[in-house]
């Protein structure tokens, strides 16, 4: 256990924000998740900018790295595309 006023608060910090991280991460994937089951193409161009956010919030505070949030999006666009 940490013996620091410091590293006992970067242990709390750390826990907060992994559980924040997490949430957040589960959130977007879900969402993804829906958005491709989605069959018509009104609905799926409706969603496609939220999903975009999120992807794009995961990839600004680096719970998901900036090619995978490039990657996500491209195919989604297929996606839409393709319907």
């Amino acid at each position: 256990m940490a013996n620091h006023k410091s590293a006992l608060k970067r242990i709390r910090n750390s826990e907060t924000k992994r559980l924040r991280n997490r949430y957040q991460h589960k959130t977007a994937r879900n969402a993804m998740k829906k958005f491709k089951e989605l069959t018509t193409k009104a609905e799926a161009e409706k969603m496609f900018p939220e999903v975009v956010s999120m992807i794009d919030r995961l990839a600004k505070k680096n719970i998901i790295h900036d090619n995978k949030a490039s990657n996500l999006k491209s195919n989604m666009a297929k996606h839409v595309a393709a319907l």
